[in-house]
């Protein structure tokens, strides 16, 4: 059974998300402040983490920003602080999704089975197994492995599904809309600037090609690509 973590200082909405997702197949275990949290979050005993905000003791955002430093664990934001600011921040921190309350149980489920889809191995081995490489990037789909020079680099489940978007078509020109049905599972909606914020931090996360120029190319209103050709793809076996 995947495993879940739930990070909420609400003991009554745990109970009830943890009763509502046991229904689908997930056990959850939650805590109710952000150190506690943390320290779980780094145990390496889940698949993902429902972290909300407004925590005792440690904040959500700055658990966030603790598990990044030493963990891919995808993160999904389940706070009612659901406005532009916070979610902006929250994608930005590293976030793999964002869900404001009060939401739509459906549509809870259906974001973390969509967060777990692209960053299980076996759906990652079932879609290839080869490695790309381009510029000084080499990426691993396998096992969810980027290396910039050699050295890792590392990226939240939504990042590098979106590196990988664009670097399997690199020069070819992948829209905003495109690119939120492939890494975050869902319609573009007005105003949506996530996908904006994940390659924001991609590009951060990334720097500069080692020539100085830059690796990804925005297309006003449009989309984005990656610049450049591939450097080679070698074919490792499953």
């Amino acid at each position: 059974m995947t495993r879940l973590l739930l990070i909420d200082d609400d003991t009554a909405l745990c109970e009830l998300l943890s009763e509502y997702l046991a229904l689908e197949g997930y056990a959850v275990e939650a805590v109710h402040d952000g150190e506690a949290g943390l320290a779980a979050a780094l145990s390496g005993r889940y698949r993902l983490a429902l972290l909300d905000v407004t925590l005792p003791r440690l904040n959500g955002f700055e658990v966030l920003k603790r598990i990044r430093q030493e963990s891919s664990l995808p993160v999904l934001m389940l706070t009612a602080r659901g406005d532009d600011f916070d979610r902006v921040v929250g994608l930005e921190i590293g976030a793999d999704d964002y869900l404001p309350k009060p939401f739509n149980h459906r549509e809870l489920v259906a974001r973390i089975k969509a967060i777990l889809r692209r960053t299980d191995p076996d759906s990652r081995q079932g879609a290839g197994t080869r490695t790309l490489e381009i510029d000084d990037l080499s990426i691993n789909p396998a096992n969810r492995e980027v290396r910039r020079g050699g050295v890792p680099v590392e990226l939240t489940a939504a990042e590098f599904l979106l590196l990988k978007t664009l670097v399997e078509a690199p020069g070819t020109l992948v829209g905003r809309d495109e690119l939120t049905r492939i890494v975050l599972h869902r319609r573009l909606t007005p105003f949506d600037r996530a996908i904006d914020m994940h390659v924001s931090n991609l590009r951060r996360k990334l720097g500069e090609k080692p020539d100085g120029s830059p690796r990804i190319r925005t297309v006003r209103g449009s989309g984005y690509f990656y610049i450049g050709t591939p450097s080679g793809r070698n074919d490792v076996p499953a």
